[in-house]
């Protein structure tokens, strides 16, 4: 059993700050990649950014240089902090894990909830 929590989302003003945090739980033998998506309505679920769990991360070209991913591998959590909020980066923020749950264990694509991300103009 493997869960997501993520939390930090809310409303705020464009330019504004967020920082979202996943926290992964459960039967984790080894995390290994960790990333950020993102869907407003009526549109497809996107990549924001991700994290290999050496610390490599690519982002989506519209947040390079307004979002920084990272991961504390002892929490098993990534955080996503969010500069320069625009009113375009609305939308559910969803948080991906790949986690092997034991040796014999194929990596698996686990998903939060997701947390609801608002930015007014």
């Amino acid at each position: 059993q493997v869960q997501l929590v993520e939390s930090g989302g809310g409303l705020v003003q464009a330019g504004g700050s967020l920082r979202l945090s996943c926290a992964t739980s459960g039967n984790i033998f080894s995390l290994n990649a960790m990333g950020w998506y993102r869907q407003a309505p009526g549109k497809r679920r996107e990549l924001v950014a991700r994290i290999t769990s050496g610390g490599n991360t690519n982002y989506t070209a519209s947040v390079k240089g307004r979002f920084t991913i990272s991961r504390d591998n002892a929490k098993n959590t990534v955080y996503l902090q969010m500069d320069s909020l625009k009113p375009e980066d609305t939308g559910v923020y969803y948080c991906r894990a790949d986690v092997q749950a034991s040796y014999h264990s194929a990596i698996l694509l686990y998903w939060g909830l997701g947390t609801q991300v608002t930015v007014s103009s």
